[in-house]
């Protein structure tokens, strides 16, 4: 087996169709998918919120 990890920049609120997208155009079985957690602000460093920058999709090839 073959796996293939894509890096998959987003911004949750605007990239829901492209998303979709790159997920229906793979060839693999999607086996994972990481979401990278940034703290940028005061708020995101204390918990109270979280922003994703960007999503590790991990392909698993036939």
């Amino acid at each position: 087996m073959k796996y293939k990890v894509h890096h998959f920049n987003i911004v949750m609120r605007k990239d829901k169709d492209k998303l979709e997208k790159f997920l229906n155009d793979l060839k693999g079985e999607v086996v994972s998918i990481i979401p990278n957690i940034a703290n940028t602000s005061l708020p995101q460093i204390y918990g109270i919120s979280r922003k994703v920058d960007f999503l590790l999709i991990i392909e698993k090839l036939n």
